[in-house]
């Protein structure tokens, strides 16, 4: 049986984002949300829609397709019928005065489609604020994410290791682990903030390849298929003795996710540069986990940490060559990449009820990339480990 949040909690959820609005952004007359991440959160449905907010009016999902499923799955009545945008106006002002949007989803084009039926005297960003409603969760998004952390464990712990085989190909890997994780409940696809990212599984790869350059904001490196499919493993790149094999994962279960990174050391122990590299990873993840707990500033945690960094982390840290990440952690729910993120300028303070992954990694020349991470729960006096706690590299035999 799937996850059905209740018209109670929608309501709690729109509440939060209203206060939120009147406390940070006063000004604004009007909130449009295009995501359907984010209308999913606030009505229960994900459908091609536009969820509105007025000042001093009930909150209405404005649904073009499909209307039927929206009417069937969304347990408010709020639920109204358009074609387009101009049917808004049954509806709507055509002045919509100051207008807050989650502009990190929209594209312009719907933006100028509204324009040619409302008045828009300015448009504000409120991710932000959405981010931050949703970054603490529910006990029932909790039950949901506690038990997609304890099959990702068993998926990497238990299962990958048996899935290696000298010879196979990334791409091989890849599809091997994505039947595994289907058939463990993940709900078959990794949903990220950033635009423009469409990965399956997650960043897995052998040796070397883990260090190629990649747009991803992450620190692992990804050859891919090719340079139009960059996120998906190499067809050529063949599994050999020594490989170090690196799985980045995201396992979701009914819209939400757990993160978690494991080594591999196929067919023999790592080199014990590789070995020391791991080890200070898991110093460093076991620093950040302590710092996190209600009240603390991302910020502040991540300089801490970058303070303390073993030597040996020196170079190539969160990433290779000459584009490392800025991060240590970031939230993760109905997307993988949430807030809070563990970097500079994140000030706002951490809560309970949040859920956390914290990935510390360094590329090592001529071995491939390793580190750790696991997800979190904030807790009121600290925090819980969702996803099985962080291993040492995992020594797979070849099976001579």
């Amino acid at each position: 049986m799937f996850y059905r949040p209740s018209a109670q909690e929608l309501m709690n959820r729109i509440q939060s984002l209203q206060e939120k609005i009147r406390e940070q952004q006063p000004s604004l007359d009007t909130v449009l949300i295009f995501g359907r991440i984010s209308q999913y959160y606030l009505t229960g449905t994900y459908q091609d829609a536009i969820f509105v907010i007025r000042r001093d009016a009930e909150p209405i999902l404005f649904v073009r397709k499909s209307y039927t499923r929206a009417s069937l799955e969304c347990p408010l009545n709020i639920v109204k019928q358009i074609r387009s945008f101009k049917d808004l106006l049954n509806y709507l002002p055509d002045d919509l005065g100051a207008v807050g949007m989650d502009t990190q989803q929209v594209v312009y084009a719907k933006i100028a489609g509204l324009q040619k039926y409302f008045s828009i005297s300015s448009v504000q960003s409120i991710d932000q604020l959405i981010l931050q409603v949703r970054s603490v969760k529910s006990e029932s998004e909790l039950s949901i994410i506690k038990e997609a952390g304890k099959r990702q464990g068993d998926l990497m712990t238990q299962i990958i290791p048996a899935l290696l085989y000298e010879g196979m190909s990334e791409a091989q890997l890849m599809a091997d682990i994505y039947t595994e994780m289907v058939r463990m409940g993940h709900h078959g696809v990794s949903r990220f903030s950033m635009h423009q990212v469409d990965f399956s599984v997650g960043q897995i790869g052998f040796g070397e390849n883990t260090l190629y350059a990649t747009f991803f904001d992450g620190p692992g490196g990804m050859r891919g298929l090719s340079p139009a499919v960059p996120v998906t493993g190499s067809q050529e790149r063949r599994l050999q003795k020594g490989d170090l094999v690196y799985a980045d994962i995201a396992f979701g279960i009914d819209g939400y996710h757990t993160d978690k990174t494991q080594v591999y050391s196929f067919g023999s122990t790592p080199a014990p540069v590789v070995q020391d590299v791991h080890t200070a990873c898991r110093f460093v993840l076991e620093q950040t986990a302590s710092l996190l707990k209600p009240g603390a500033v991302p910020s502040e945690i991540y300089q801490q940490v970058l303070d303390k960094l073993p030597a040996v982390l020196s170079d190539h840290f969160m990433g290779y060559y000459d584009d490392p990440v800025r991060f240590l952690g970031h939230g993760v729910g109905l997307n993988v990449d949430e807030t809070p993120v563990i970097a500079r300028g994140f000030s706002e303070p951490i809560e309970a009820g949040m859920v956390i992954a914290i990935e510390p990694k360094c590329g090592v020349t001529g071995h491939g990339m390793t580190g750790v991470e696991e997800t979190y729960l904030i807790l009121p006096d600290g925090v819980r480990c969702l996803t099985g706690g962080d291993c040492d590299i995992i020594v797979v035999s070849s099976q001579d």
